[in-house]
């Protein structure tokens, strides 16, 4: 299944109000976003993207045939981290396995690069998210170690990997 990314769209606000409206999708990812999940979240969202600094925040609808079925971003990270930025990205849950992540990854890793002077993207998946720790290495990044104790999710204590590539 062929995906592509592209800048969010207005109209993307169901697509994305129903992908993310999954207590699956959500715990695994930070905290901070409301469930339920509504089309004024998603609207919400979707207008904060667009109107974001694009020398800072580079964020995309993850495509099938123009449906929105995920989201993928990457952040630029500040002082003498300007040239750093952090990757972050979900899926739809009936997409899952097909191969999407994987391909919006390696689309979104090579726009940055091409771009802008961005030198290294870094991940920190939840250790236990074992779908996304595969997405990164099937793309290039390099585990860099276990983030031991690193965040509290759903009243647990957890770990986190680090993740990284560099533009060569």
């Amino acid at each position: 299944m062929e995906c592509k990314i592209r800048r969010w769209k207005i109209e993307d606000t169901d697509d994305l109000s129903e992908a993310l409206n999954n207590k699956k999708i959500l715990d695994n990812l930070r905290d901070g976003i409301p469930f339920p999940y509504t089309p004024e979240d998603a609207k919400e969202y979707i207008t904060t993207m667009l109107t974001a600094d694009d020398e800072m925040v580079y964020a995309f609808a993850i495509t099938i045939e123009d449906k929105a079925v995920g989201s993928i971003g990457i952040f630029r990270q500040t002082n003498i981290h300007s040239k750093t930025a952090e990757l972050g990205y979900y899926i739809a849950e009936p997409y899952w396995g097909k191969g999407i992540g994987t391909s919006a990854v390696k689309q979104i890793c090579d726009y940055v690069f091409q771009n802008t002077d961005i030198i290294r993207i870094f991940a920190e998946p939840f250790a236990h998210n074992t779908g996304s720790c595969r997405i990164l290495e099937k793309c290039g990044f390099k585990c860099e170690g276990t983030l031991r104790k690193n965040a509290v999710k759903n009243g647990a204590v957890i770990d986190m990997k680090m993740y990284s590539i560099i533009q060569e």
